[in-house]
């Protein structure tokens, strides 16, 4: 089966790509430094962060 890469739309195979949907590794990196760097969003209501709640600290004893 015959697919475009999603990140450089070059047409690439499915079964023997061992980066699908990606043509290649440097595509599949490129895209993942796009949602690391939030280029990439999903939709949806923002979480509040409440002030002056943290994690409790664990006591050496």
């Amino acid at each position: 089966m015959r697919i475009r890469c999603p990140a450089c739309k070059h047409t690439t195979t499915w079964e023997e790509n061992p980066w699908r949907p990606f043509c290649s590794e440097r595509c599949k990196l490129t895209d993942l430094g796009r949602w690391a760097s939030g280029q990439y969003k999903i939709e949806g209501e923002e979480k509040e962060e409440k002030q002056g709640e943290t994690e409790p600290e664990e006591k050496e004893g």
